[in-house]
């Protein structure tokens, strides 16, 4: 009996983030032309375009290799994982053992290498420019998002995320300068991991100014629906991230009953309604930087990162 209910807090917990990343997208969406004193797009809409997507045939350049066709799947696949694992509503949950930091950012970085290989496959200019802007900021937000995960470890005991949420609920936590750079350099990681603005504007096509949309110009159908999904699920990963390690506030501890589930899961769906409130106000408020000043954010975010790591050794001696 137990292992039935913890398959089925596991497959909620997949079904969950599946079904609230496009609602996710749509809510930034409308919560941002709302500022600008638009009407903006329907909740519902990403929901519409993902199917009116799956409805369109695919179509593929004549030199597209067979790994073009097959990275759609991959990157779904390798997000969808890396989204599931984090907790969201309640922690101990059937493969919460899986659910490492470490692990979470290798299956991210795959996901991004296949994208990028994808962008270079078809031989486009704009693919090319594309790859070259991912992977110059990839090899800035991994070495920052790594060190911040190293600092949180060293606070919490571990880098799994039911025990560092365990530990961040607990009054054991405390107030943490370091945390608190380690939550900054998290949030500026998530923006440029996401492409949003002032790193990347995902609803442009100026040849100048995209990154991710560069990539995936060639791709249609089913195909261009798996990735826009993907993209949507990193999102909700980025911030489910960031509710898990500093904000584990009414999740169900382990070996819960149904309600303290589903209280879980109410405080999962705040919790994302406010950090999505947070990042429509933060884009509405700032524009795009240049292309030049994006090893510079990033930077900030490897220096505070790191200021974290050494704050947390020397209070640690202390």
């Amino acid at each position: 009996m137990s292992m039935i209910h913890d398959l089925i807090s596991q497959g909620a917990q997949m079904l969950l983030v599946l079904l609230l990343a496009p609602l996710l997208t749509g809510f930034v969406r409308k919560i941002k032309a709302r500022l600008l004193r638009r009407q903006g797009p329907p909740l519902l809409q990403p929901y519409r375009d993902l199917i009116r997507l799956m409805r369109k045939d695919v179509v593929l350049a004549e030199n597209a290799s067979w790994l073009f066709r097959v990275i759609p799947y991959i990157i779904f696949a390798g997000t969808w994982v890396a989204a599931s694992l984090v907790p969201t509503f309640g922690g101990g949950l059937l493969f919460s053992w899986s659910a490492d930091l470490i692990a979470i950012i290798a299956l991210l970085g795959s996901a991004r290498f296949f994208l990028a290989l994808a962008g270079l496959d078809v031989g486009t200019a704009f693919g090319g420019i594309g790859s070259s802007r991912e992977v110059m900021i990839a090899s800035l937000a991994e070495p920052a998002i790594l060190i911040m995960v190293f600092s949180v470890a060293m606070i919490a005991g571990s880098t799994q995320l039911s025990t560092i949420a365990e530990f961040m609920g607990s009054s054991a936590v405390g107030l943490r300068v370091s945390l608190g750079l380690a939550l900054v350099a998290l949030t500026i990681v998530a923006i440029a991991e996401n492409g949003r603005i002032p790193v990347d504007n995902p609803a442009t096509h100026l040849e100048l100014t995209m990154v991710h949309e560069a990539m995936v110009l060639e791709y249609s159908g089913r195909h261009l629906a798996l990735i826009d999904l993907s993209s949507q699920l990193k999102l909700l990963l980025y911030i489910s991230m960031v509710a898990c390690i500093f904000m584990p506030w009414g999740a169900a501890l382990p070996e819960a009953g149904v309600r303290s589930l589903a209280v879980g899961a109410l405080a999962y769906i705040v919790k994302l309604s406010a950090c999505g409130v947070a990042l429509a106000v933060f884009e509405t408020a700032i524009a795009k930087m240049r292309v030049f000043r994006i090893p510079e954010f990033l930077g900030a975010a490897l220096m505070l990162a790191l200021l974290a790591t050494l704050l947390r050794f020397v209070s640690g001696s202390l």
